[in-house]
């Protein structure tokens, strides 16, 4: 005789840990570079990538000290700084 398998749906595994920083916490972060720069244009590019670095660095030290949330990434809210004329 067969037997019949559960037709239960299946809880889908957890995702593993990704410490890859956002497209939006790059472009906050860069934005804030760019302000601490003092708002000049044209550096864009550098200004994304050092916000890349930064938030990757960040992330993965989290990581190690048992300090990221369930989907890998540090809780911290979002700041934007003023740039002073």
């Amino acid at each position: 005789m067969k037997t019949r398998e559960s037709s239960s749906l299946t809880m889908p595994q957890p995702r593993v840990a990704n410490n890859q920083p956002t497209q939006e916490e790059i472009a906050l972060r860069a934005y804030q570079i760019y302000l601490e720069r003092g708002g000049v244009p044209g550096n864009e590019f550098e200004n994304w990538m050092e916000a890349q670095r930064q938030l990757a660095t960040e992330n993965g030290k989290a990581a190690e000290n048992g300090k990221a949330t369930e989907n890998g990434k540090p809780r911290r809210k979002p700041t934007v700084k003023t740039a002073v004329a």
